[in-house]
């Protein structure tokens, strides 16, 4: 314990006295660790957090902090240093490392419900746009008034278009990223409209407004069954304790007047 505690007061002075820049390290060597980093980190980030938080700063802790408990761990093996204590404390920094993508990644997961009812709101508002510019303009133009969580993807979906690609490929990642209720269909159904001549684009909008609001009528019937169950559950929870006490009532005047006979 007196290593283990005279190890990090060490290691505290030298990173307070820039002996050891932590910071420095990370940053010389940050083209190594980006190989580390996972594919949809900067989507996760953004995905919880919004544009106010740098994936980048988030991720440097992550590294730094991972750093950290190796280094700890390897102070408390100082006096019986082997290969599988070194091993171990790589490990528990590693996982330490991913515990911030899995807590993103179980955010994510857990508000795909979220995710699937805001969809339609938000191609309601886009279907508007489109009426009066093209596909990728009017997808730009949605930015600003597009869910948080939907930003990063846009706007990864929109730089794809504008560098040249006019493959389906950019609506299909969207999708991929927002795998919610339809979501692939209603990429395609957005790929096409931004295809074939200005005279068809009537046709092909008409058919992607019907969609969009059967998509709506879904998430309201959706919130609508969520708020019924609710109020069953409620109601049930009631019935339970005003029967539970009800009961517990009539016991105690049972025991109280067999205590009197």
């Amino acid at each position: 314990m007196e290593v283990i505690i005279c190890g990090a007061l060490i290691l505290g002075v030298l990173l307070y006295n820039k002996t050891v820049d932590g910071k420095k390290f990370i940053q010389d060597n940050q083209a190594v660790f980006q190989m580390l980093k996972e594919s949809d980190y900067d989507f996760l980030v953004a995905a919880k957090y919004g544009e106010s938080v740098d994936p980048n700063v988030l991720f440097n802790k992550r590294i730094k902090m991972a750093f950290i408990v190796i280094v700890v761990f390897l102070f408390m093996f100082l006096t019986e240093l082997s290969a599988i204590n070194i091993v171990l404390s790589i490990f528990v920094g590693y996982l330490v490392f991913k515990s911030n993508y899995t807590s993103l990644k179980k955010y994510y997961k857990k508000h795909l419900h979220d995710i699937d009812i805001m969809l339609p709101y938000y191609l309601k508002g886009l279907e508007i746009l489109i009426q009066h510019y093209t596909v990728p303009v009017a997808l730009a133009k949605s930015i600003e008034d597009a869910p948080d969580i939907f930003k990063p993807g846009l706007r990864e979906m929109i730089a794809k278009i504008d560098a040249g690609d006019s493959s389906i490929d950019p609506y299909m990642e969207f999708a991929n990223d927002y795998p919610v209720r339809d979501s692939m269909r209603m990429m395609r159904l957005l790929y096409r409209l931004g295809l074939g001549k200005q005279e068809d684009k009537q046709e092909r909008l008409l058919m992607f407004s019907r969609t969009v609001s059967n998509l709506q009528a879904k998430a309201r019937e959706q919130k609508y069954k969520e708020r019924l169950n609710h109020m069953e559950s409620q109601t049930m929870v009631m019935l339970v304790a005003t029967g539970g006490g009800v009961m517990v009532l009539i016991l105690i005047s049972m025991v109280y007047m067999f205590a009197n006979i």
